[in-house]
């Protein structure tokens, strides 16, 4: 089976930054494209982003292109999400999750594997 394992949330002010990461397990990460999600209370469950098992191609949810980066390490079977300049809007639980296709796009259902999640909070 797939594990994701996201890391990295935590208190940020507004502005700043934080960089999430999430480690995958198994050896066909690096056919697998990867994405970030996430849901704040009361929300449903948004895309963020999203990058190309090659690491070519990325998309992002229009809330947060231009502030947020997805990357990946194929090497370290990990992605990455560089977030800056944070708003208090960005608060939510942010969910690493894998797709089985080499590209793959915002609907969650591409994505069959996800992680537990990590707690993002963005202080004004």
């Amino acid at each position: 089976q797939v594990q994701l394992v996201e890391s990295g949330g935590g208190l940020v002010q507004a502005g700043g930054s934080l960089r999430l990461s999430c480690a995958a397990s198994g050896r066909t990460f690096s056919t697998n494209a990867m994405g970030w999600f996430r849901q704040a209370p009361g929300k449903e469950r948004e895309f963020v982003a999203t990058i190309s098992a090659s690491g070519g191609s990325t998309l992002y949810g229009g809330s947060v292109e231009g502030r947020f980066t997805i990357s990946r390490s194929n090497a370290k079977n990990t992605v990455y999400l560089q977030m800056n300049n944070v708003k208090p809007e960005d608060t939510a639980v942010y969910y690493c999750a894998a797709s089985s296709r080499f590209w793959a796009r915002r609907d969650d259902d591409d994505y069959p594997y996800w992680g537990q999640g990590t707690q993002v909070t963005v202080s004004s």
